[in-house]
């Protein structure tokens, strides 16, 4: 994980984007991550907000890789997430970026069962696929890079808690989609390091898809909680691919 211009600024310094920061400084990097807040838990955070309709930041490296890490909300009534990504692009190209990667995520793909992969012609059915797709564009005609991360998982976030004796309305019978969050981790650092030959988009998804049921119930044994319960038991497959990326030499490392 080296390149040569060791710079980078992530909006959103939060589960992802503090860990991308904090294996950014440990690789040596100047590094700025941004948060709503004025105040500061680490030295690389910076204020970058929407104060009325005024931005409000203190991000200052020039000619840094950017990646956007904030999350895409399901509204954006209630996040401002698209006028925030713009406002990400437009202080990007005064401070000379060097190339922009957005996280994004697989719920841009249909709901339906299906092999998706990254030539799949995305048809919004639902606002969540319209915001997502409309965020992508945006980095996409800046000439930015996206990245389509699938359900995220570690470091505080362990499966076997947050569905432990819940009831599911998904089929116990679905299959899962799940990176690490170390792994996106890599794949952020070898986009950047192979960005000229780089493709605009890669799925980020681990090649196991176990069904729901064994997974979630594996899970919860290893945190000795209760597994979930599901509302049916319908076979399907809405497997997303993510073995494009292997392609630049990035393999995936940890286990889901």
């Amino acid at each position: 994980m080296t390149v040569s211009d060791n710079k980078m600024v992530v909006l959103g310094a939060g589960w992802l984007g503090q860990a991308l920061c904090l294996k950014a400084k440990e690789l040596a990097w100047q590094v700025q991550g941004t948060h709503r807040s004025r105040e500061h838990e680490h030295d690389f955070q910076r204020q970058f907000a929407f104060a009325g309709d005024e931005l409000v930041h203190d991000v200052s490296l020039e000619e840094a890789w950017w990646v956007c890490a904030i999350p895409p909300r399901s509204r954006s009534s209630e996040s401002n997430y698209l006028a925030t990504l713009q406002a990400g692009l437009e202080l990007a190209k005064q401070l000379n970026c060097k190339g922009f990667i957005l996280c994004s995520s697989t719920g841009v793909y249909p709901a339906d069962n299906g092999h998706y992969d990254e030539s799949t012609i995305i048809n919004c059915q639902s606002a969540r696929q319209q915001q997502l797709f409309d965020a992508e564009q945006l980095v996409l005609s800046a000439g930015g890079k996206v990245l389509r991360l699938a359900g995220l998982v570690g470091p505080g976030r362990d499966p076997g808690k947050f569905v432990a004796g819940k009831e599911l309305s998904s089929s116990s019978q679905q299959v899962v989609n799940m990176v690490q969050q170390q792994d996106v981790i890599a794949a952020i650092f070898s986009v950047l390091e192979n960005w000229s030959s780089a493709s605009s988009i890669y799925n980020v998804v681990n090649p196991a898809h176990p069904i729901k049921a064994d997974y979630y119930q594996q899970k919860c044994t290893e945190q000795g909680n209760q597994p979930p319960t599901f509302t049916n038991h319908d076979k399907g497959e809405r497997i997303i691919d993510g073995s494009a990326i292997e392609s630049l030499s990035f393999r995936y490392q940890a286990p889901i």
